[in-house]
């Protein structure tokens, strides 16, 4: 696990990336009450620290055809993955992300597609081609009430 050291300022340079990552760097450093080249160098020092990984847009699943959202719990003929399933699981498109996890299952996969039909040719066509898999679970999302990437940022008192 990489270790961070991680200021007040950069914490709140943080906080205002994630809530809009398209800020200007001149606006950051007014409310940091900063100069901008300041605020500069430290954005990029978190970028080459990976702590801030991309930029990224937030579009609306239902707005590109991605109606249907589920979560495959799958069950591997390998005790110990060395890698191999979660890199094939990774490179299915419709494959949003991929967690090893405890428990029976030893992943679970987010999956987005158009509807059912898709669901199935996906779990037929991609799915079954990974020699490992030994059985998978479903679950369909109904109705989602709250889905984000945000982290919370802790606050550090002085």
């Amino acid at each position: 696990m990489m270790e961070f050291a991680l200021d007040n300022i950069d914490l709140r340079i943080l906080r205002l990336m994630q809530e809009n990552a398209r800020i200007s760097n001149v606006d950051m450093a007014k409310q940091l009450e900063m100069a901008p080249s300041a605020v500069l160098e430290r954005v990029k020092k978190l970028e080459q620290k990976q702590v801030i990984q991309h930029y990224t847009t937030s579009i609306n699943p239902a707005a590109v055809g991605q109606r249907l959202l589920a979560f495959v719990f799958i069950r591997t003929s390998e005790a110990f993955d060395r890698g191999e399933m979660g890199a094939a699981l990774a490179k299915i498109e419709e494959v949003q992300e991929v967690h090893i996890i405890a428990g029976e299952d030893c992943w679970l996969v987010k999956v987005r597609t158009a509807d059912s039909a898709e669901l199935m040719a996906l779990m037929r066509n991609k799915f079954a081609k990974i020699p490992t898999i030994q059985s998978t679970k479903t679950t369909i999302v109904l109705e989602t009430i709250k889905e984000q990437q945000k982290v919370v940022i802790p606050i550090i008192k002085k």
